[in-house]
């Protein structure tokens, strides 16, 4: 399926909330052309025409928090020292294939491993390897007391998907070279757990006076930024600072809210890790204390950020897909049901979150997202109706159909990999010697 087609006697959900209605999607080359509610209304010239009745189409799902370059690893400790660069480019490449086939057509990388974010976006915009349309962020901006590691961070330089800033020159320097290899997006671990805490959520780890520093520097450039924030204190002052968008925002209070509010800026709140876990602590082998502080963060959370979507506030669906308690191609539909079945949206409402909302993580908001004239035909098509029940998205059954840049994505399924590469999760010794 190529060039010019309508898809015909469609249930079309067009991802702006608006029921679903019956029409007629008009493809040429790689946008929409034109929406038709009776057939009568098509073009007089002959057009190829694909019946799809009984079956919804929709816009391709946009997962607002993926890490493409992570390859699911099991703890920190394997993320940070047994990733190489080359290696951890290839593996990024057919995982994001996967990602594709499972219905996403877009994604949010924020940060990356070495420089593969920006490295595997350029090869997938250049047809080089199928995959998502992406937008990246480069290696995150860390204090020493910043991100979720605690002591594997080190006190200066980069690990993992990190580098770390200790004063105003590195923080200008590390943002101007990101945006020099070309970035979409900067990001900033504004809150980071440390040993010992007791505080719920994590612990602020930059000042508003450096956060300002940092959101005025990319700004200068033309790039947005987004923060990692699991406290009050974090979300409000990189509100205050100019941040763009907001990944997590657990724990922000009344005044967060309403900063929020009056700056538009979306939340991205990334539940369904903290739902996996809790679903499957047993099965994973997770510990009880890990169950119960995600069942925790999502109870708590659940009334206020009903009240910042009541507000207005756009949120967006992100999965955080990319550790082993996400795999790629399989959960990236599990935000939508998340915020159904927690913050109490309907299945449309959820929809929206997780295709023209999700956009804005692109910074292609009138590009993609929606079923319309002129959008990119980044399309789904579904057996059933997803503005019923959101987890028919999980179904890679009743997925018919991929399409991206308006050409049908190949789903067969990739070959399963043999074996991972020597060195490339976390070995032991052996299992504990246990004396009688």
């Amino acid at each position: 399926m190529d060039g010019e087609y309508i898809l015909t006697n469609a249930s079309v959900i067009d991802g702006s909330g608006k029921e679903p209605y019956k029409g007629h999607v008009h493809v040429a080359g790689n946008a929409i052309k034109a929406l038709y509610t009776k057939e009568t209304d098509f073009p007089s010239t002959s057009l190829q025409l694909i019946d799809v009745k009984g079956q919804t189409v929709m816009p391709g799902l946009i997962d607002a928090h993926c890490h493409i370059s992570f390859d699911e690893p099991v703890s920190n400790d394997e993320l940070f020292f047994h990733r190489r660069e080359g290696l951890a480019s290839i593996i990024a490449g057919a995982n994001a294939l996967k990602v594709l086939q499972s219905g996403v057509t877009s994604f949010f990388d924020a940060d990356s491993l070495y420089n593969v974010g920006v490295d595997l976006r350029d090869a997938v915009e250049s047809g080089i390897i199928p995959g998502p349309r992406m937008a990246v962020g480069g290696n995150a901006l860390l204090t020493s007391a910043g991100g979720t590691a605690g002591r594997l961070i080190p006190d200066e330089g980069r690990r993992g998907y990190g580098a770390v800033v200790t004063n105003r020159d590195e923080i200008v320097l590390e943002i101007r070279r990101q945006i020099k290899i070309g970035v979409d997006w900067i990001k900033i671990h504004v809150s980071g757990m440390v040993p010992r805490q007791e505080s719920e959520g994590e612990l602020q780890a930059w000042s508003l006076e450096e956060l300002k520093l940092a959101c005025d520097t990319a700004h200068e450039l033309g790039i947005p930024v987004v923060g990692h924030c699991r406290g009050a204190g974090s979300v409000r002052d990189s509100l205050l600072a100019g941040m763009d968008m907001i990944l997590h925002g657990t724990y922000m209070d009344q005044e967060g809210m309403e900063l929020m509010v009056e700056k538009n800026v979306p939340l991205v709140p990334t539940f369904t890790f903290q739902a996996n876990l809790i679903d499957y602590a047993e099965k994973m082998g997770a510990s009880k204390d890990y169950k119960e502080i995600f069942e925790k963060e999502i109870q708590d959370n659940v009334e206020m950020f009903r009240k910042a979507f009541d507000a207005g506030v756009p949120f967006l669906c992100g999965s955080e897909t990319g550790f082993s308690v996400t795999p790629y191609g399989d959960w990236h539909y599990r935000e939508l049901e998340v915020f159904v079945s927690k913050l109490g949206m309907t299945p449309l409402e959820a929809i929206t979150c997780a295709t023209k909302n999700a956009a804005l993580a692109m910074r292609k908001e009138n590009e993609l997202g929606c079923i319309a004239p002129g959008f990119k035909a980044d399309l789904l098509v579904v057996d059933g109706d997803p503005s019923k029940d959101v987890t028919l998205l999980g179904n890679r059954n009743l997925i018919k159909r991929v399409i991206l840049d308006g050409k049908d994505v190949d789903l067969t399924p990739a070959p399963e990999r043999v074996k991972d590469p020597a060195g490339w999760r976390i070995s032991s010794y052996s299992q504990q010697i246990l004396k009688k």
